[in-house]
């Protein structure tokens, strides 16, 4: 029998996905909204999150496991509107396929479960 390699997980289509994370933002009182569509089906997704003490960007990726996973794109610390806007702004000019998420945060994090690395 051959080595076994970890099977990634399925991917569920962006479009999808946003709207479960809008939902669970509205119900855990974390509003949130769409500041860019991407492609409905297979667009990746950055998450803005405002808080008390900034802003921080959450970028989405797969660990060596092909386990998905966020990190956090601006580094550990948050950063201000500008920093954030010019993030999103380069990797949308990457990645025109690309979905933009906002949330209101105070402690900084997502409304969804998800790994952060």
């Amino acid at each position: 029998m051959g080595a076994r390699w970890p099977m990634p997980e399925p991917r569920v289509k962006a479009g999808l996905w946003v709207s479960m994370a809008l939902r669970l933002g509205q119900s855990d009182g974390r509003y949130g909204m769409v500041i860019r569509k991407g492609d409905p089906d297979a667009g990746g997704i950055l998450v803005v999150l405002r808080g008390r003490l900034g802003v921080a960007v959450l970028s989405q990726m797969r660990t060596a496991d092909g386990e998905a996973a966020w990190m956090r794109a601006t580094g550990p610390a948050p950063v201000d509107q500008e920093t954030a806007d010019a993030y999103v702004a380069r990797q949308v000019k990457f990645d025109p396929d690309l979905w933009v998420l906002e949330f209101e945060s105070p402690d900084l994090l997502p409304p969804f479960d998800g790994k952060i690395v």
